[in-house]
């Protein structure tokens, strides 16, 4: 659905995207995450057109966005980080009007903006003054006015900042319907790693205007370098058994306090059990076990140095 081959963007001197290649496969939700300068923003929109790329090429669904623009747009819904909608206006209006530009008139317009009055849950304030609604009712809009072309690909820039958990959630869902249902396929940028989580199959960790890392959880686990945690509760340990665990093939490294050790430890290497099992050889009783799975704001911090809310307004 999406290729990017050498995408670069310059101002001057500054180089703010530096040759990124990227694929995004047909109906994948696909993430795209970066600390403050990155470039994220920056790659999002040159993909969206508002930006113009100083070198390398953009291929949206088998089409050439510098040479099919116009094409690529009915295929494309976009939704910003700002509310980009009228606020004198209904929901309904503003549905109406964003999809009049799509080209969508009488009866098709009427129909459409019904379904997407649907889909964002707005249909009983169809009639209501945008300037009127909550925040979140706010963003819902924002997104049934890129919804309107029935896009092929969507794009939603931190979609969730500053909106109350219910409309958060409501949007995380919805998104996922699309996706699931439509056969949608979704670049994802948040602040919210638990968000990237919970929608995207891979995603791509960008920094100082290049990509670090890309793929699966699993795979950005593993090019991180990065542990899950094992924390036992134990009868009898000493520094003898602690020195023992310590030397058990897959645990990197183990800390003590009373009779708690915690330790990080590789499941690529091997499995969870064998690793209790061997401790259990060392003589101490286990008491409790608890497993801790790396997450994707660990993997973040160990790529970048940086927690990606340290890092709002990134660009």
């Amino acid at each position: 659905m999406l290729e990017l081959t050498d995408l670069t963007k310059k101002y001057g001197d500054f180089t703010a995207v530096n040759h990124i290649s990227l694929r995004v496969e047909k109906g994948e939700i696909f993430g795209l995450l970066g600390p403050n300068g990155a470039g994220k923003s920056t790659t999002v929109s040159m993909i969206s057109t508002v930006l113009s790329p100083t070198d390398g090429t953009i291929c949206i669904n088998g089409m050439s966005l510098q040479k099919q623009p116009a094409a690529i747009k009915k295929v494309m819904g976009i939704v910003p980080q700002e509310i980009a909608l009228y606020q004198a206006l209904s929901a309904k209006d503003n549905l109406a009007f964003f999809g009049s530009l799509y080209g969508l008139s009488g009866k098709e317009l009427d129909k459409r903006v019904d379904e997407v009055l649907d889909i964002i849950e707005l249909k009983e304030q169809r009639n209501q003054r945008v300037s009127e609604f909550s925040g979140g009712m706010k963003r819902r809009v924002n997104i049934g006015a890129a919804l309107m072309n029935e896009p092929k690909l969507f794009i939603l820039d931190e979609p969730t900042v500053g909106i109350d958990p219910q409309s958060r959630r409501h949007i995380l869902e919805t998104v996922k319907t699309l996706n699931q249902e439509k056969g949608m396929t979704v670049i994802y940028t948040s602040h919210y790693m638990e968000e990237v989580e919970y929608l995207c199959e891979r995603a791509a960790i960008m920094d100082r205007g290049s990509i670090i890392a890309c793929g699966t959880k699993d795979e950005l686990k593993q090019s991180a370098g990065a542990s899950d945690t094992l924390i036992v509760n134990a009868e009898g340990l000493n520094d003898d058994a602690v020195q023992k665990i310590r030397r058990i093939p897959g645990v990197s490294e183990a800390a003590v306090s009373h009779q708690t050790i915690s330790m990080l430890v590789s499941a690529a290497e091997r499995n969870i059990l064998d690793i209790a099992d061997d401790i259990r050889r060392t003589g101490i009783t286990i008491k409790g076990i608890h497993f801790e799975e790396a997450n994707l704001e660990s993997i973040f911090l160990r790529l970048t140095g940086k927690t990606l809310r340290d890092s709002q307004g990134a660009s």
